[in-house]
């Protein structure tokens, strides 16, 4: 089965945009995608890193459901969080061509810029860089052994 299949097979819908997959799991399945800043119809894509893999996916929602956000917004100061925001926004940034002219994506992880929006986003976008600590605050609260972690990275 080719990725783009693959990927529509796991959100359950056509992607809308083209991605890359960028992290797998050891069978070779999705697990982070890598979207384009712009949709097919030209739309602003802020979403640079989904997470797919659907064992992760349900992992990370069931950390999400305890109240996690709020944890994880207390435990890290503003400045961390923000300058996770900057790097995510100028990584998906510099993705869109200089002679661009028309609506941009805005925000950072999951399109904001303030406190935490989707331990989804955070997770997807640390597998695939190493560099969102509210990711790997996250993961750290997934158990270890769920597809799509690297082997023995979980609580």
């Amino acid at each position: 089965m080719d990725d783009r299949a693959r990927v529509a097979e796991l959100l359950g819908r056509t992607p809308r945009g083209e991605f890359d997959v960028v992290v797998r799991d050891i069978t070779g399945d999705p697990v982070v995608v890598r979207n384009a800043p712009f949709l097919d119809d030209g739309t602003p894509m802020p979403t640079r890193y989904y997470l797919v893999g659907l064992d992760l996916v349900k992992a990370v929602s069931r950390v999400e459901a305890t109240g996690a956000i709020d944890e994880v917004e207390a435990e890290l100061d503003d400045d961390t969080i923000a300058a996770i925001h900057r790097r995510y926004e100028h990584e998906r940034d510099s993705a869109i061509p200089d002679d661009h002219d028309g609506p941009r994506p805005s925000g950072g992880v999951g399109g904001t810029r303030v406190g935490v929006k989707c331990l989804h986003a955070h997770v997807a976008h640390h597998l695939a860089t190493g560099d969102d600590a509210i990711g790997q605050w996250t993961i750290q609260r997934v158990p270890v052994g769920t597809a799509g972690l690297p082997p023995g990275v979980g609580a």
